[in-house]
């Protein structure tokens, strides 16, 4: 796992603890911030993963050409 997954994961969580705090408080625009940044860390987290298979892959064709 990379950084840019790392970081996405823990956007997710600390979205999914400012929604519940958000919920249990009443205060609506705390959960729907909860709710956005869960969004954004999904996306950094799946841009993380995209990037990682493509040098995966990459890496993967350069050791085929070396042999």
């Amino acid at each position: 796992m990379r950084q840019q997954e790392a970081r996405g994961k823990v956007k997710k969580i600390q979205g999914r603890v400012k929604e519940a705090a958000g919920r249990i408080t009443g205060n609506r625009e705390l959960e729907r911030e909860g709710s956005r940044q869960q969004v954004e860390g999904a996306v950094q987290e799946g841009v993380g993963k995209a990037r990682r298979k493509v040098g995966e892959f990459f890496d993967g064709v350069a050791k085929a050409i070396k042999k």
